[in-house]
């Protein structure tokens, strides 16, 4: 394997300039848990405006365009829904000119939209997207980029030949949390990665995808027709529509909703390609409302050696039954320490007291030690804690400045079609496994099932 991380002595090098500066900006913080403030510049030029539009007008896509319309040089043009109701809530929130429509492509159609949100139900994103980039539209896609695992190479094919710039949207790659544990991670801060464990929970119904049915659901406020023309034809149902997360069709499951923040995070830190090897259980525990999915699902993952890392093993876990609801986190843990990686923390924890492997010093300290009594050292902490600053705007606004700013440049985002498959081929083989009960294997490097 060839070892790009730089070696032990070099990281504490960097981590002794690190500490030196920080305790000479931070004098009141404690010795034994230094903390170190984690910082996002924030001077965007607003240059000539970017304009946009929201395809999909639920609450993802709502949360969306409000993040996005929070940059300076970004305006909202149009938005479409399949439901009434939330184009009607989009003109109240967003202006009475707002263009409105049912018909996605009416959007795409317009020459006065530069960008598009997409954050319909996944089942649509492979689709509008393709559609988006060959209409010459940029495209920031909701995660996962796709909803099966034969229609990721149609998309990156999509980009590839149109030279657009797509994102998707798993924010937390964007935020200071990942790109300090990139840095520190490349630095050798752990040792050798043996092992990583993503852990997710939710208790409340809400977060366990019990969305609100409006009064006003029906065939005549809501186009179901163009909702399912894709998919299973089915009469109308109010829950299969507005609560499509809990059903094959149109959602991912758990796997596909959040293994893949998880499985996207953990690929930006370690500039992997992903697992050769997915596993799955779980199972339907708790929320037995007729949905399809499980609601506690755990997976185990075989990463390959490649030249970024060492082989290693990844776990992750879901449930929507949880007393510590919100809990989230991706560990790492390796030969010489461990990492807890959020979106705005990263705690590093240091297995080793003294550094056994520089045996120059070792051999020296021998020497000295025949000559006089053995003396005590300095130590570095064995925990230490970076956040962000007060004021940060957070990973969902970073990875929106990204877009933009590979829309003005023409640079690539940090999460294209290629990034945004591989993280979701391990989330879709996750269901994949569970369902059909087998252990899945994959080529991450061609992005193709194997065997």
């Amino acid at each position: 394997m060839k070892n790009n991380q730089p070696s032990r002595r070099n990281f504490i090098k960097k981590s002794l300039a690190g500490a030196a500066a920080a305790a000479a900006s931070l004098p009141m913080l404690r010795a034994e848990t230094p903390a170190s403030y984690l910082f996002r510049k924030t001077n965007f030029s607003p240059n000539d405006n970017i304009q946009i539009a929201l395809i999909g007008a639920g609450g993802m896509g709502t949360e969306d365009t409000k993040t996005a319309l929070s940059i300076p040089g970004v305006k909202l043009v149009a938005a479409c829904d399949l439901y009434d109701g939330r184009l009607k809530e989009a003109k109240e929130r967003w202006g009475k000119d707002l263009f409105t429509t049912r018909h996605y492509k009416e959007i795409l159609s317009r020459p006065d939209i530069d960008a598009v949100i997409i954050a319909t139900p996944d089942h649509w994103h492979k689709q509008i997207s393709i559609e988006a980039m060959r209409s010459g539209k940029g495209a920031y896609c909701e995660k996962p980029m796709v909803h099966h695992i034969d229609e990721g190479h149609e998309v990156v094919k999509a980009q590839q030949e149109t030279g657009r710039i797509y994102q998707v949207g798993s924010q937390g790659v964007s935020s200071l949390g990942n790109e300090k544990a990139k840095e520190l991670y490349e630095a050798g801060a752990i040792g050798q990665l043996i092992y990583a464990e993503g852990f997710w929970a939710r208790n409340s119904p809400i977060g366990a995808w019990q969305y609100a049915i409006p009064d006003d659901a029906s065939k005549e406020t809501v186009d179901w027709d163009a909702y399912v023309s894709n998919t299973t034809k089915r009469d109308f149902d109010p829950l299969r529509f507005f609560r499509w997360r809990n059903y094959r069709d149109y959602g991912t499951g758990v796997s596909g909703d959040l293994f893949v923040h998880l499985f996207s995070s953990l690929h930006f830190v370690t500039s992997s390609k992903g697992p050769n090897k997915v596993m799955a259980t779980g199972g339907l525990r708790y929320w037995k409302d007729g949905r399809e999915v499980p609601d506690v699902l755990l997976g185990m993952f075989d990463y390959p050696e490649t030249e970024a890392h060492p082989a290693f093993n990844l776990s992750l876990r879901v449930n929507f039954v949880d007393g510590t609801s919100g809990s989230t986190y991706l560990r790492m843990v390796g030969s010489e320490g461990a990492m807890d990686v959020t979106w705005d923390d990263v705690y590093l924890r240091k297995n080793l007291a003294s550094d056994p492997m520089d045996a120059f010093l070792t051999a020296k300290g021998n020497e000295l030690d025949q000559a006089r009594d053995s003396r005590k050292k300095m130590l570095p902490p064995q925990e230490a804690h970076y956040t962000v600053e007060e004021g940060y705007k957070g990973a969902h606004f970073d990875h929106f400045s990204n877009f933009f700013y590979g829309l003005r440049t023409g640079k690539p985002t940090v999460e294209d079609a290629v990034f945004g498959f591989r993280a979701a081929a391990p989330a879709l083989l996750c269901n994949d496994s569970y369902f059909g009960e087998k252990v899945v294997y994959w080529d991450p490097v061609n992005m193709k099932l194997k065997g």
